[in-house]
């Protein structure tokens, strides 16, 4: 079937604005998800956001995973045909979760339900979107080269907190027609997260640590995409385009929604939620896509009261959400045990704040340049009063996020990992009467010397002891076990050590030091 027979199959095919609106025209979902970024450093965003009836929402509990996000992803109108929806859906969620749930929910005490997004091929959040977007991502570009639209291959970049770089290079490994970067702060990573990144397998992959903090990786990877003299190189000399598997990309962000719309039905379905009645969402924040799939999720008609926004000690998200203004001018960068939220520069409140202003592209244009200018913005007041009335915020320092991971486990026998440690500390903090779901984002495993100080009465900024400083991750994760009555570890990482070391190159930050490096990926 043809691009252009997908599209009139369609229902009422949505297409794609641009949150800084120098997009000429709007564009299909397809083009979308192959550009990843808009033109301009803006992203897309859906210009109709679909409607669901409760009965709807509801039905969704019928279905397996796959079915629901299937039919989730028809009612956002995307420009490729419903079977094939279908087919892509079950190739996403299916034995690669191992859990039949794909996302099961663990209720801890009465009204506090806690998400597990982690039972993927790399435990954590990630593979809920990655195991997901690079099936839409090929089947896009296959629609778009059907078409006569695209005659190039892609080169996808990808700067990663700890989590989505795994979770990419998972999901794209051996795909045809792409290759994938990934570059990630050396040092600021779990030792685990390290390990699954430099190990990884396939023939398209390479991955590079960086002198500097995820805002540097980030900062680095957005200037390349900017760099029109380097796109052109890419396509005249290398026959690549760039696009990006980070939530900057609108089909990483698309499957997050579907979890939020999933959980409500599967919630009632339990009968731990009333039909209709209002859940409060607590999720831990560092690039903001999480939380604003919850937001869309509620903007579409599911029963979403608050959603809390849980930060670490890099607070600069709940700081912004009580005040107002966004500022990181003078803000100092700070390494906490739940590395995936240590991020300054939040991508995806610029989503957020599109939507909150009534979609007016020329006042983001403006709070972004005066972000990247003076490293800071303050929102209107009509703005920060819509902000107030979806959203609170709280956040949680080192020591009191460990404390919380001993305090659930004595309470509960459950074992949460640093980040979820946080986020279920705000929601104690800031909750009301309504039920709360809490963003489970990764799986203990990941992150065992934090876990290890949390039971064991240690700071975080305590030293671990010599004996078990020395063990690797791997063996680390296993003495937890043993001490916490045997819980199982996911097979993808207690094989760590097993695996050879394939990356092991430390390049710059800067822009030019990331287009060498892919200069020499893709000539290698």
């Amino acid at each position: 079937m043809t691009h252009a027979t997908a599209c009139a199959d369609a229902a009422e095919a949505n297409l794609y604005v641009d949150t800084r609106g120098c997009c000429d025209a709007p564009v299909p979902f397809t083009e979308a998800v192959v550009n990843g970024l808009a033109p301009g450093g803006g992203l897309y965003v859906p210009e109709h956001i679909p409607s669901l009836a409760l009965e709807q929402i509801m039905a969704l509990a019928e279905l397996p995973y796959a079915q629901r996000a299937a039919r989730i992803y028809r009612a956002f109108g995307i420009d490729l045909p419903d079977e094939e929806i279908d087919r892509l859906m079950a190739r996403s969620y299916g034995d690669n979760f191992d859990d039949e749930a794909v996302c099961p929910i663990t209720t801890l005490g009465d009204d506090t339900h806690i998400l597990e997004l982690w039972h993927g091929p790399t435990s954590a959040f990630k593979d809920m979107a990655l195991q997901c977007l690079p099936q839409f991502f090929s089947a896009s570009a296959r629609a778009l080269r059907e078409a006569g639209q695209l005659d190039h291959d892609f080169l996808i970049l990808v700067a990663t907190s700890g989590d989505t770089g795994k979770a990419a290079l998972e999901g794209f490994k051996n795909a045809d027609g792409v290759r994938i970067g990934v570059l990630y702060p050396d040092g600021g990573v779990s030792d685990i997260q390290r390990k699954q990144m430099v190990t990884t397998t396939g023939d398209n992959v390479r991955v590079w640590g960086v002198r500097g903090n995820f805002d540097d990786c980030q900062t680095g990877v957005k200037r390349a995409f900017s760099d029109e003299a380097f796109a052109a190189e890419l396509l005249d000399e290398h026959g690549v385009a760039l696009s990006s598997a980070n939530s900057i990309n609108w089909g990483r962000l698309m499957p997050q929604i579907v979890y939020y719309v999933s959980s409500y039905a599967e919630l009632v379905a339990q009968g731990k939620v009333d039909a209709g009645a209002p859940i409060d969402v607590c999720v831990p924040t560092g690039n903001f896509g999480n939380i604003l799939a919850a937001w869309y999720a509620k903007a579409m008609g599911v029963p979403i009261g608050t959603l809390m926004c849980a930060s670490n000690e890099n607070r600069v998200l709940a700081d912004f959400i009580n005040t107002g203004t966004y500022d990181i001018a003078d803000r100092p960068f700070v390494t906490t045990p739940s590395p995936s939220m240590d991020i300054l520069v939040s991508s995806n409140l610029e989503r957020q704040l599109f939507e909150l202003t009534g979609r007016d592209a020329q006042a983001i244009a403006g709070w972004m340049r005066d972000l990247s200018d003076s490293r800071r913005f303050r929102v209107d007041a009509g703005t920060f009063a819509r902000l107030r009335a979806d959203f609170v915020a709280d956040s949680v320092d080192n020591d009191e996020c460990l404390a919380v991971i001993r305090e659930v486990l004595d309470e509960h026998d459950y074992l949460l990992d640093p980040h979820t440690a946080v986020a279920y500390r705000v929601a104690q903090n800031v909750r009301g009467d309504n039920p709360v779901l809490v963003a489970s984002t990764a799986h203990w495993a990941k992150f065992g010397d934090n876990v290890y100080r949390a039971l064991h009465g240690l700071a975080a900024s305590d030293p671990l002891p010599p004996e078990v400083a020395a063990l690797t991750g791997c063996q680390l994760n296993e003495l937890i076990s043993q001490e916490t009555g045997g819980r199982a570890i996911p097979a993808g990482l207690a094989s760590l050590d097993e695996m050879p070391v394939r990356f092991t190159q430390v390049i710059d930050g800067d822009v030019e030091a990331i287009e060498s490096a892919a200069r020499d990926f893709l000539l290698a």
